[in-house]
């Protein structure tokens, strides 16, 4: 019997809604996460293209109704103990304020739990659609100070190539018709990253062959990187030979666009070329299974999922509660031995926000000068937080500091990190122009590193053993020609003492 004369099997009606039952019930306990995700979504050119990945999802698994409602959903209990897992990143990602980490564990632990609902025979029919809902998952900010500077090295390698002199400083550079320099704008991560939503989408719906459908992602992915490149030496050009009245301003981004625009169009015109013909289905297909799923075990897969799903936002509210603490009291660092306070040597601060506290100071000895930036954390959430990509030396849009360069610094010294983090500032005022050397790492709960995911990581385990999120970033900083010789003294004479003076704060909670 085909599946239109028979409509629903009883598998299926019970199946449904508890699906859309379940659905509802993520979305209660997970809302403020929902709504990050949306207000991402309204806010940022880069992901409104998430507002339509969900009505995309649906019309891909209702075109595919037809051999849907010839499986039998039977629900599987093995398939509901990952959601335990994706649970627990969820509370890592909300205990660090890790917006990517629990936005993409909520669309892991949605599909996880439609996929143990329906079970396994059902999940591999709509196995793309679900995995397509990770597109709106606001993720690939990361990627912009690499591909910025992918961008600027291209550009000026190209503006050389054609003959033009080009001073570079970093993501600045200067040729004989004006300064230029590659901002955020410029990265191409808008490109990109609608370039493989809509280019994954188009292999699935084109091709057959899994090879097929991988070599077109790889190009949606590389075609824009280099789109991105060209557009960027063009626009330079298009100034440059236009005595700057071309590619300025609103003009900078229309073209842009328009160029990107024309780009993808013709990879999708070549990938048409090679398109494969779908499958044929048959709308009078056969149910394939006549064993109907049992109700009990549908119904202990939808409490194991409610239960574990629960559990994550009530563990992070109990912990926050015990976590809270009074403003920390940062205490002005003492001068080291054979070191005096004296005025500021820059006007320099690094573009840090959300601190609990902080203090800036400089100090010298024997006429050489060194600069010493604190900042502390204390109950951070996603409006207060010490890691986070808006947390920089200097924004990119700053008129008067710059970030030349950056790099790293193996140190053998008890009391700082076995490496650190190091850059050079260009600072654009006086004459000459200001350098500056900055050493930098962090300090979380008494453990020292100089690195992101594991300043986060030690955040977490701090947090879930109940220690609070007590952490800072320490900056020491000097001017270029003395710095190799001013700063590790300075740090050997000041690391017992900064170690100490963190450590007090936080034992004053």
């Amino acid at each position: 019997m085909s599946i239109s004369a028979r409509g629903l099997t009883p598998s299926w009606r019970h199946a449904i809604p508890l699906l859309f039952a379940l659905i509802a019930w993520l979305v209660f306990w997970y809302w403020d996460t929902v709504v990050a995700m949306v207000n991402v979504w309204a806010r940022s050119d880069t992901y409104a293209h998430a507002f339509i990945v969900p009505p995309i999802t649906l019309w891909l698994i209702w075109r595919q109704r037809t051999e849907l409602l010839a499986e039998q959903p039977r629900a599987s209990l093995l398939l509901a103990l990952p959601v335990a897992l994706t649970t627990f990143l969820w509370l890592l990602g909300e205990l660090t304020a890790v917006n990517a980490l629990t936005q993409f564990a909520l669309v892991a632990t949605l599909v996880i739990a439609t996929m143990a609902l329906l079970g396994i025979r059902v999940s591999k029919r709509i196995a793309f659609p679900l995995a397509f809902l990770f597109f709106s998952v606001p993720f690939g900010d990361f990627l912009m100070p690499k591909l910025m500077e992918w961008t600027a090295t291209f550009t000026i390698l190209a503006l050389r190539a054609s003959g033009i002199p080009v001073y570079q400083e970093g993501l600045q550079f200067i040729i004989p018709s004006g300064r230029w320099s590659v901002v955020e704008a410029c990265s191409g991560i808008r490109y990109i990253i609608a370039s493989v939503t809509v280019g994954t989408l188009f292999a699935y719906l084109n091709y057959v062959s899994l090879r097929r459908r991988l070599i077109f992602i790889i190009a949606s992915v590389l075609v824009p990187i280099v789109a991105n490149w060209l557009r960027a030496y063009m626009i330079v050009m298009l100034g440059h030979l236009s005595g700057n009245k071309l590619a300025a301003g609103v003009d900078h981004l229309i073209y842009g666009w328009v160029f990107f625009g024309l780009v993808i169009m013709v990879m999708f015109m070549i990938g048409m070329r090679w398109s494969e013909a779908p499958k044929e289905h048959h709308e009078s297909a056969v149910l394939t299974g006549t064993v109907q799923a049992a109700p009990t075990k549908t119904w202990l897969a939808m409490l194991g999922i409610a239960l574990l799903t629960a559990a994550g936002p009530l563990a992070f509210i109990a912990i926050t509660k015990a976590d809270q603490a009074n403003a920390p009291n940062l205490a002005q660092l003492l001068p080291p031995e054979g070191w005096r306070e004296t005025t500021p040597i820059t006007t320099w601060q690094p573009a840090y926000t959300g601190q609990s506290a902080e203090n800036q100071a400089s100090y010298v000895m024997d006429g050489k000068a060194v600069g010493l930036y604190i900042g502390y954390y204390r109950n951070q959430d996603y409006q207060h937080k010490l890691v986070t990509s808006t947390n920089t030396l200097a924004v990119s849009t700053d008129k008067t500091w710059a970030v030349t360069t950056r790099g790293a610094l193996p140190l053998k010294l008890d009391g700082l990190p076995p490496t650190i983090r190091t850059a050079e500032l260009l600072g654009k005022v006086g004459t000459p122009e200001t350098r500056l050397v900055v050493w930098q790492w962090y300090w979380i709960n008494g453990t020292l590193t100089a690195s992101d995911a594991e300043a986060k990581l030690l955040t977490a385990i701090s947090r879930l053993r109940g220690q609070g999120d007590d952490s800072a970033v320490i900056m020491l900083y000097a001017p270029r020609e003395i710095a190799a010789e001013s700063l590790p003294i300075f740090a050997e004479k000041a690391r017992g003492q900064i170690n100490q003076m963190l450590t007090s704060t936080r034992n004053q909670r």
